[in-house]
């Protein structure tokens, strides 16, 4: 039985079933700002073997379904509980991180930059990608996230009004910072380490890959999971 096919928007597919994003990461498949694609478009443009990956994703969340995977369907939690989620969890990460790989990426430039001239642009990308995210968080936390809350408390429509018109802005912000995570993996050859690659030099990659990864799922839950809903309960007053 086949749940998912080309057809299927890739958003929608990890909106239902979340571990598919591993699988897309796997195939490098992009889920959160290219979410409302169609899959058929991602295999067509970047040549993947469409009955492989299909096959698996249905796999997977046939397996899912038998072992009755208990996550929650953001779908139809409240939005105070995804707020929560995404800031405890994907803006916890960001807040813990971005400090701790911008040094790392200054030590490995001071330290390889003479024989790597691409680490001197991937030190350049990266501190521009953090403060571009550390902007993003502050405006999410201190200004879209709390209208969100109250309008959930007191059903102020001028609260939800405020949130969807910021909308645009951020997902333009998440496609900014994509970009970003795009052209980092590619001066890096999918962040390939080089023969005398030191330590430091590896556990930088390894950190950049594991927070590039969460910021997808992060830009996921907002782009194709929080946004659509407060549109559509905005339009659920006109």
């Amino acid at each position: 039985m086949q749940t998912f096919s080309a057809a299927n928007k890739i958003g929608d597919i990890v909106a239902q079933f979340p571990k598919a994003s591993a699988i897309f990461k796997k195939y490098h498949v992009d889920f959160c700002c290219g979410g409302d694609r169609p899959l058929g478009q991602a295999i067509n443009e970047q040549n993947i073997n469409e009955s492989e990956l299909l096959t698996e994703l249905n796999k997977a969340y046939q397996e899912s379904q038998k072992i009755h995977d208990t996550q929650i369907d953001w779908r139809t939690a409240p939005f105070s509980e995804l707020v929560d989620y995404i800031v405890n969890k994907h803006h916890a990460y960001l807040h813990n991180n971005l400090p701790a790989l911008s040094a790392l990426t200054t030590t490995v430039l001071r330290a390889h930059g003479t024989n790597h001239k691409e680490l001197a642009r991937v030190h350049k990308l990266f501190n521009l990608l953090k403060l571009d995210l550390e902007q993003h968080l502050i405006k999410e936390e201190q200004e879209v996230f709390p209208k969100i809350q109250e309008y959930e408390k007191d059903g102020n429509i001028k609260n939800l009004q405020a949130a969807v018109d910021s909308i645009e802005e951020l997902e333009n912000e998440h496609e900014g910072a994509g970009d970003i995570l795009k052209e980092l993996r590619s001066i890096t050859n999918n962040f390939q380490l080089p023969q005398d690659a030191c330590g430091t030099y590896e556990r930088t990659y390894k950190i950049m890959q594991e927070l590039e990864s969460d910021l997808f799922e992060h830009i996921h839950l907002e782009n194709n999971i929080l946004h659509p809903r407060l549109k559509q309960k905005l339009n659920g007053y006109n």
